[in-house]
């Protein structure tokens, strides 16, 4: 299990970090979410061992993380930090052997990876000469070559068409399931929302939300129902405790102030014959996300 405890990280007079305390159990994806700035790099450069703590600890099954233990993580960064002169092998090889691994073993694992992401014909290819999404495979094989306990991935899909997102999504299940401990950092909050039962949201190195997500959706105050048949905007935007009623092709989006105003919005439509839908969601992690880092700015 990897453990953050009450980790606080300054940079001279600057806090980056504040006091942050989680836990990834092995088979988990932990959501790690904030906008620019709020701390994400810097909490993985620390548990990877590349920053020291200012205060608090990091534990893999309770030891620090130093030399003896990197080699069982993988970490893809946002930027591209691949050796663009180098050929897809030749990267790999490097990588693979810095985290102790045998040519053989590298050689063999490669060529599984470069299959499992359809660029078997570009081993020997250099990487300047692939385009930003098959970077990007080679950015992530040469992350996951070693096949580590603990996988750190920010922004993974950057880059990537729809297929090849596919392609990626399936292989991080496929480690979650193995029983690697993967933490996913991403702005796209429906890529989250795939994965992540729990997160943490960072707002300058503050934690502003915390928890397991389907508990987060439920304890969240606005929800959404969606409308189809003989009403109008104007009525439904009469009752009170609706938010925001926004007209769509062929239904409405009601937000409410509480699942209370639901009742009140059922009772409004039911006498009428002509309703097709009524449906209450769950609001989007990008909805939570927005509002509480909103409201954080704003205070």
């Amino acid at each position: 299990m990897l453990k953050v405890e009450h980790v606080t990280k300054y940079y001279g007079d600057f806090l980056a970090v504040d006091d942050l305390s989680f836990e990834v159990k092995p088979g988990e994806i932990f959501g790690l979410l904030g906008v620019n700035g709020a701390g994400k790099t810097t909490t993985f450069r620390m548990i990877m061992g590349l920053l020291d703590m200012s205060s608090g600890s990091i534990t893999l099954d309770g030891k620090p993380i130093d030399y003896d233990v990197t080699d069982q993580i993988g970490f893809l960064t946002e930027e591209r930090s691949l050796l663009t002169k180098m050929t897809v092998k030749e990267q790999c090889l490097f990588y693979g052997t810095l985290k102790g691994m045998s040519k053989e073993k590298i050689l063999s694992r490669l060529d599984e990876l470069l299959a499992r992401f359809e660029i078997s014909e570009y081993k020997d290819k250099k990487i300047k000469e692939l385009s930003k999404g098959n970077q990007q495979k080679v950015q992530f094989i040469t992350a996951i070559i070693n096949d580590p306990r603990l996988l750190i991935l920010d922004e993974p899909f950057s880059g990537l068409d729809p297929f090849n997102v596919e392609l990626f999504k399936r292989e991080i299940v496929e480690m979650s399931q193995k029983g690697s401990m993967i933490i996913f950092s991403s702005h796209r909050m429906e890529h989250v929302e795939l994965f992540c039962k729990k997160l943490v949201i960072l707002l300058h190195g503050k934690t502003v939300l915390k928890g397991d997500l389907k508990k987060i959706k439920q304890d969240y105050r606005k929800k959404t129902i969606l409308i189809k048949g003989d009403v109008t905007k104007e009525e439904i935007e009469k009752i009170d405790g609706v938010v925001e009623v926004i007209e769509k092709a062929d239904e409405l989006e009601v937000k409410i102030a509480n699942m209370d105003v639901s009742e009140k919005v059922f009772h409004k439509i039911s006498k009428k014959k002509d309703i097709t839908k009524f449906v209450v969601e769950e609001p989007s992690l990008n909805e939570i996300f927005i509002e509480k880092v909103g409201e954080s700015y704003e205070k």
